[in-house]
């Protein structure tokens, strides 16, 4: 395997190649964000979870801003839900299969569905563990044998952060899947369950808006406190370089 390219922002080492590059990737793939980083300070099982991601992809406008600020070097936003294309599509050409894990029974039917309709050559399957914070050993160990008995190519993992990052830190291991994926959004989108920002906000780099304002009271401390905190981490970062 050829070297994977990365560039390293505040501490972490951040992948910095091409989209298309990750769909033949094995290992574990997270992504980072301002608003997961400023939690990564203070949550040390969700840094290590992080440091220790094969690839940890930019899913942000900021995060390709700090590369700018204290690299000079331009890389690509990489969105979970433009991962999950990216991945499908190659799944679908080498007949291969993928497992979800994560979200409601009603969500992950409307996934398992429109993948039968647009990727047909994918074999699929999905399950849904409870939603708490931390699972019992029952439920984890059955959480681990439904991906195992089915033994998919890749394993999608949406359980949102840093939730899911920790589970699959502790527990890639006893899973047996080539490549595991947190995506977290990237159920919703999928589903259409939660609408994702149109083209001209993505390319504008303004993806965050719309959500914003569908969604203030849930993502206005992402957008004014972890945002504005993680620039000024950079900041002093470059001050420090300097």
């Amino acid at each position: 395997m050829s070297e994977i390219a990365r560039i390293t922002i505040l501490g972490y080492n951040i992948y910095s190649g091409s989209r298309q590059d990750l769909a033949d990737a094995e290992g574990v793939i997270n992504t980072i964000n301002p608003h997961s980083y400023v939690i990564s300070r203070k949550d040390e099982k969700f840094r290590e979870a992080l440091e220790a991601a094969d690839y940890l992809l930019p899913d942000g406008t900021v995060i390709t801003i700090a590369s700018r600020i204290l690299k000079g070097h331009k890389i690509n936003k990489i969105a979970g839900s433009d991962l999950h294309e990216t991945i499908l599509r190659s799944l679908n050409e080498k007949k291969g299969s993928c497992f979800y894990l994560g979200s409601t029974e009603s969500t992950l039917k409307i996934i398992t569905d429109k993948l039968k309709r647009e990727y047909p050559e994918i074999r699929s399957g999905s399950y849904s563990p409870p939603f708490r914070d931390v699972f019992i050993d029952e439920e984890n160990a059955a959480m681990i044998k439904a991906v195992n008995e089915f033994g998919p190519d890749v394993l999608f993992v949406g359980m949102t952060a840093p939730k899911q990052e920790r589970w699959v830190h502790e527990n890639r291991g006893n899973l047996n899947a080539p490549l595991l994926c947190c995506i977290g959004a990237a159920f919703d989108f999928y589903a259409g369950t939660v609408k994702r920002s149109g083209k001209f906000w993505i390319n504008a780099g303004l993806e965050w808006l719309p959500r914003l304002l569908r969604e203030p009271g849930r993502l206005w401390r992402r957008n004014f406190v972890s945002s504005p905190l993680f620039l000024w981490y950079v900041f002093l970062e470059k001050i420090r370089k300097h």
